[in-house]
């Protein structure tokens, strides 16, 4: 279990300076460190101790009147992760806002696989979502919710993709960014062509793809190919693989990035016969 608890008083103290004014910056990119926010992602960061993910605690800042009710998940954190606890008015001043749900860690990401690896990695039967100029936050922790709620085996980003250890793309994924396998990094076409390469079928997403995403030939390895929002995949991607497409009511240029994305691994969750 994680140790004993530790009181802070003092906003400067500095044992907790990790923590501070988090609002107004992000870990992201310092040494492989990252913010966990709340008590679902805590107990993500807590399941990764027991995986080789390379995911492991640093510290854990909780407000004095949470403590009670999280012993069970301070139980699977080893015992040199030191836990630090405050009241709200200290507590605040050390985040920098209103830190309303009370449960903070930083954590550090070992070693980042990169998607050769990854790949080589992955089982027999697999799912994979690859992702291409994802630059909102909030679509990125989308992204990997989805992948974890349908099953898939990793998720492969390119370097134009933003970091999903931001802080807010791991909240809004609750927690699936430290549990899905990823990488990121490298070039779009590389990447695929390493998936095409171990004998996936992909299929790119599109509103103009050639085959309705319920239509789509089964396969022992699928990959589902998602752009960014708005420009959506690049033609050379387009015209190189599979296309996709979730039929809609007219009217609608397209879905949300991160809805499309669910509906299209729901159908091949389903196909590959991961959810019933």
């Amino acid at each position: 279990m994680a140790g004993a608890p530790i009181r802070i008083s003092d906003g400067d103290d500095p044992r907790v300076a990790a923590f501070r004014s988090i609002r107004e910056r992000d870990l992201v990119g310092r040494e492989g460190r990252f913010v966990a926010e709340g008590t679902v992602v805590l107990r993500m960061l807590a399941a990764a101790h027991a995986r080789p993910s390379g995911f492991r605690a640093e510290a854990i800042l909780i407000l004095e009147n949470r403590l009670g009710g999280l012993h069970e998940i301070l139980a699977g954190f080893p015992a040199d992760v030191p836990v630090y606890v405050a009241d709200r008015a200290v507590l605040n001043l050390i985040a920098g806002f209103d830190m309303h749900r009370g449960v903070l860690a930083i954590g550090r990401r070992a070693e980042a696989p990169d998607a050769d690896a990854l790949i080589a990695a992955l089982p027999a039967h697999s799912l994979v979502l690859a992702a291409c100029g994802i630059s909102n936050h909030d679509n990125m922790g989308a992204l990997f919710r989805n992948a974890a709620a349908f099953g898939a085996d990793a998720v492969l980003l390119d370097a134009t993709c933003c970091d999903p250890l931001y802080r807010k793309a791991i909240r809004v994924s609750v927690g699936a960014v430290l549990g899905v396998p990823f990488a990121r990094g490298g070039d779009a076409q590389a990447l695929l062509g390493g998936l095409t390469r171990a004998g996936f079928a992909v299929w790119a997403l599109s509103p103009r793809g050639e085959t309705a995403i319920a239509q789509i030939a089964p396969s022992d390895r699928l990959a589902l190919v998602a752009g960014t929002e708005g420009e959506g995949l690049p033609p050379d991607i387009l015209s190189r693989f599979h296309t996709a497409r979730i039929p809609q009511k007219a009217g609608l240029d397209s879905l949300n990035v991160a809805t499309a994305s669910g509906i299209a691994l729901y159908q091949m969750a389903l196909l590959t016969g991961r959810i019933g």
